[in-house]
């Protein structure tokens, strides 16, 4: 390929991607009061969110749909020519309607909204034109309006869709966090892939019994440290303390840290090396949470308790790293 080509592709995609990033940043200025009323409608919707619109406002429409869906939200997608020809005996009175059109003009779903509003269905609009007809007929009209799409034309639906498919994210975001959906939830509605697997393992079908790792007092020497990582290879040293409690640990890491090939190193305290501030870990706690966990305090292990907070075993991140069914987490 051309020099000159290359650049000039690289210039036209560089732009596109520019474009579409200013019409998501603009959508930070359009959020207000209505998206709120908007996310407090879904909230108390007794029945399902359905959504709606044709061409490519269609196509993302499914995508919210089934986002809004996985997070704790029935939904489904209604098109709008099915729906004026007998679809819309799915909606009732408790539903609340997403209706998603640019120009908020769209010919089929003008059509739909007499016979929505008779039946008595809540509507919402995804629009960029908030002195549209169907703004005008809906409860809540949000703000998806852009400067300019990304195609060169300015027909083509670029950055208008990308925008719309954002606040669709936006709001079903929003109705997760209100709802306080939580992971467990989420494992309910993903029982299958690589996602459904990572959340539904726990950590007990994983972790160590305390057995598998040496012990030593809190008044043991550093010397005594060193021969415990000579003799054993797993990087990993329990530290307990005289009322038989674990007091700490001690990894592979911390010896490096604990300056190694200083000479005073023998002389200084386990206590002084070992880490203290750890959380624990209970048994039913799902692996992506310890996942999160690890990521969080940065740690290379954790113990493990049962419900009563007892010692049960230990769960390393060497552990959860070789998982087979976490190989992407």
């Amino acid at each position: 390929m051309q020099e000159k080509v290359l650049k000039e592709i690289l210039r036209h995609a560089r732009e596109v991607i520019q474009i579409e990033a200013e019409a998501i940043q603009g959508l930070l200025e359009r959020l207000d009061a209505n998206f709120a009323r908007a996310v407090e409608i879904l909230l108390a919707c007794k029945g399902r969110v359905i959504v709606t619109g044709i061409g490519k406002s269609g196509l993302v429409g499914r995508k919210i749909a089934a986002t809004l869906t996985s997070t704790g939200t029935p939904a489904v997608f209604l098109h709008p020519v099915e729906g004026l020809h007998g679809d819309l005996g799915m909606v009732t009175p408790q539903d609340v309607i997403i209706a998603i059109s640019n120009s908020g003009e769209t010919t089929e779903i003008i059509n739909l909204l007499p016979a929505l509003q008779k039946i008595g269905a809540k509507i919402i609009s995804l629009t960029g034109a908030l002195n549209s007809t169907l703004a005008r007929h809906s409860l809540v009209a949000v703000d998806v309006g852009v400067e300019r799409e990304a195609c060169p034309l300015g027909l083509a639906p670029t950055s208008s869709t990308t925008a719309t498919l954002v606040m669709g994210d936006a709001l079903a975001i929003a109705l997760m966090r209100q709802k306080k959906f939580a992971e467990k939830d989420f494992a309910l509605f993903h029982p299958g892939g690589s996602l459904g697997e990572r959340l539904a393992l726990q950590v007990k079908e994983i972790m160590h019994p305390l057995a598998d790792f040496p012990v030593l007092s809190s008044k043991a020497t550093m010397q005594d440290l060193l021969q415990v990582f000579h003799e054993h290879e797993e990087g990993l040293v329990l530290i307990f303390n005289e009322e038989n409690t674990l007091a700490g640990l001690v990894t592979d890491r911390e010896l490096k840290r604990g300056h190694l090939g200083s000479p005073h190193f023998l002389n200084q305290k386990i206590a002084d090396l070992m880490i203290t501030d750890f959380p624990v870990v209970e048994e039913s706690t799902s692996i992506g949470e310890a996942w999160r966990l690890f990521g969080e305090k940065k740690l290379l292990a954790m113990p493990v308790v049962d419900k009563e907070k007892k010692l049960k075993g230990m769960i390393t991140l060497q552990d959860i790293l070789q998982c087979g069914k976490l190989k992407i987490i």
